[in-house]
């Protein structure tokens, strides 16, 4: 386990464990605050991303930071994080041997987070994350308990771009995120 984070970082940034490095411009390891009580996980980077090295900064990510915003946060104040650190081709899923190849990265990831609530986007990374392949319709909404950790799968910013009538349900997903936040914060307020 890698103690601090520019070592993780570094790690990512070099790494060779598996095929999608071959095809990347950037590795993206996630980004945000580094102590963040929330930490949302994607499947991978796409192509906005592996320009530019982060995580969610294409129109999916514009989505996702109006969302955590809807609930009273700032990008700032979470960490996101993707299963696989590298640009899948075409932007097709993680095959089950790269996301394996960097699953310690993310494991290291919130070790150092230690998050109080993890926000699972979308199924696959509900699947790799819970072991769970339960459709993300029927999985979405509820919270599962694991380690301590409270755990919301919900739908991907990109699923909502294309299936505009899932907002609703992903919303009420956020409400529940912004009141578990405040139970296990343990007061009534979002602390900036």
């Amino acid at each position: 386990m890698w103690a601090f984070w520019p070592e993780l970082l570094d790690e990512i940034g070099k790494c060779e464990k598996c095929r999608l490095c071959q095809g990347r411009t950037n590795a993206v390891p996630g980004e945000g605050n580094p102590n963040a009580d929330i930490m949302f996980i994607g499947e991978g980077p796409g192509r906005d991303e592996d320009m530019q090295g982060r995580p969610f900064v294409g129109a999916s990510g514009q989505l996702l930071d109006r969302m955590i915003h809807a609930i009273g946060m700032e990008r700032t104040e979470v960490y996101i994080a993707n299963i696989v650190k590298c640009r899948p081709p075409m932007n097709r899923n993680p095959e089950p041997d790269e996301a394996q190849a960097c699953m310690n990265y993310l494991r290291n990831q919130f070790v150092l987070v230690s998050p109080k609530i993890i926000v699972l986007l979308g199924r696959v990374a509900s699947k790799f994350v819970l072991g769970d392949e339960t459709p993300i319709s029927r999985l979405r909404g509820n919270w599962i308990l694991k380690k301590g950790i409270w755990f919301m799968p919900t739908y991907h910013p990109s699923a909502l771009l294309r299936e505009p009538s899932k907002k609703r349900e992903a919303w009420e997903d956020f409400k529940m995120v912004k009141a578990k936040l405040l139970e296990v914060r343990g007061n009534g307020e979002i602390q900036n």
